[in-house]
């Protein structure tokens, strides 16, 4: 994805706010992140020591993309649920250094060492929307320019089957042997369980888009931008679409999904911390499963119920196109506008004809380039799940691990930057 002009907003990977108010963050005194025992178990510095390919079988109930070493692709085929050989991993050596008296000593940023076998699954809350596509794209750019000889599957539930899905293919993939899954969480806690065995038998499980709530059985998560900044850019966006008063409703995708969540809560705390927004009134929260009927449905639905709606407000990359098209279709852009969090591509006919005037998001190939460099440097003992570390991230740059304010135990990866779309950028983001 090419990168658009930034306008009204833009948020650096510091986590800082660039725009003109500072809202608390949800959560500010955060335990440090304790992952189980297996945690620390990390492939050796040389190269990662893998079992023979384990042989598909052709049952299951999703789909799955595959990517082999070098970016190569092969047909579609079902991740195997059989037997599979346990892995070999071995402890990594660690260099301590300790100065009585002396000060601290600035850490390195630790860097990939290029062609080490790391088998990966990117899992996406389900498959078939341009986002995960496009953070597929991502990862494939970074498993290519690492040289990496092992496999990267790309695989997910349906939309209906989400929940149940994640926590299945988690599963089979540590009974694989899969060295890292990269999730994007949408079981909530349900999935904790799953994910803490999988730790436990050797897979990290890297979070990206959507984390674990509680922060159990995750390594870590990368965050795309700080979920307190994505509540003030929505409240922003808000009051003026709005000209700072009215009603509005908020179309997300599902009561689970831990990311939409903590935004919503934080454009609360945005909302109730300043007065600028006193004139915006939330009157209602509904979800939209995350496709497209639903959600079309629950917006016109949204619209009935409180005859003096303004505005939609939907993150969800889904939900916002479907209601942008039921505003559309009924008639209903010059009463009821449309905003959230969307892809340019998906959105920038509704942007130019008005009904959705203003929206947000950040890269999703981005996302997934540098979920794929955290996984394989976790991997392969170049960086430890550890407040603090420091690395570098091919092409994104240099990144620090940190204590994640947004949730009461866990540590992220900030990404960054945040982009708003209007009519002025939203084309040449479209291409």
């Amino acid at each position: 994805m090419d990168e658009p002009d930034r306008v009204e907003t833009r948020f650096a990977s510091s986590g800082g706010l660039s725009g003109q108010h500072d809202v608390q963050m949800l959560v500010l005194a955060v335990a440090r992140h304790g992952g189980p025992p297996s945690v620390l178990l990390r492939g050796g510095a040389g190269r990662h020591a893998r079992q023979a390919r384990r042989n598909p079988l052709t049952q299951g109930n999703w789909s799955d993309h595959y990517a082999g070493g070098g970016g190569s692709s092969e047909p579609a085929r079902t991740l195997d649920q059989g037997g599979a050989p346990m892995r070999h991993l071995t402890l990594s050596a660690l260099a301590v250094a300790a100065f009585c008296g002396a000060p601290a000593i600035a850490q390195d940023a630790a860097t990939a060492g290029p062609g080490q076998a790391v088998d990966m699954v990117l899992l996406p809350k389900f498959l078939g929307i341009l986002p995960f596509d496009q953070a597929h794209r991502g990862a494939q750019e970074a498993h290519a320019e690492l040289g990496n000889p092992g496999e990267l599957l790309y695989t997910g539930p349906t939309p209906e089957n989400s929940v149940a899905g994640q926590i299945e293919i988690l599963t089979t993939a540590a009974s694989q042997g899969r060295d890292v899954v990269l999730l994007s969480n949408n079981a909530g806690d349900q999935i904790v369980p799953a994910a803490q065995a999988a730790q436990e038998a050797g897979t990290r499980v890297v979070t990206w888009d959507s984390p674990i709530p509680s922060g159990e059985g995750e390594s870590l998560f990368v965050a795309q931008v700080d979920f307190a900044e994505i509540g003030v850019v929505m409240a922003d966006m808000a009051h003026s679409i709005m000209d700072g008063e009215g009603q509005f409703a908020i179309l997300s995708a599902t009561p689970d999904a831990a990311n939409q969540n903590a935004w919503i809560a934080a454009m609360q705390a945005a909302l109730a911390a300043d007065e600028k927004y006193a004139g915006l009134e939330l009157v209602d929260t509904v979800y939209g499963d995350d496709q497209s009927e639903v959600s079309y449905n629950r917006a016109l639905a949204l619209v009935d119920a409180h005859p003096d709606l303004e505005l939609i407000m939907a993150p969800t990359s889904v939900g916002i196109v479907a209601a942008a098209k039921a505003m559309q279709d009924e008639g209903l852009c010059d009463r009821v506008k449309v905003s959230g969090l969307g892809v340019p591509a998906e959105m920038v006919s509704y942007t130019l004809n008005g009904c959705a005037p203003q929206f947000a998001l950040w890269s999703f190939v981005d996302l997934g380039y540098l979920a794929y460099y955290v996984g394989y440097l976790l991997a392969t003992g170049a960086i430890e799940a550890a407040e603090g570390q420091t690395f570098e991230a091919g092409r994104m740059g240099t990144y620090t691990i940190e204590r994640d304010p947004t949730r009461d135990n866990g540590l992220r990866v900030l990404m960054g930057p945040f982009t708003v779309y209007t009519a002025e950028n939203v084309e040449a983001a479209a291409q």
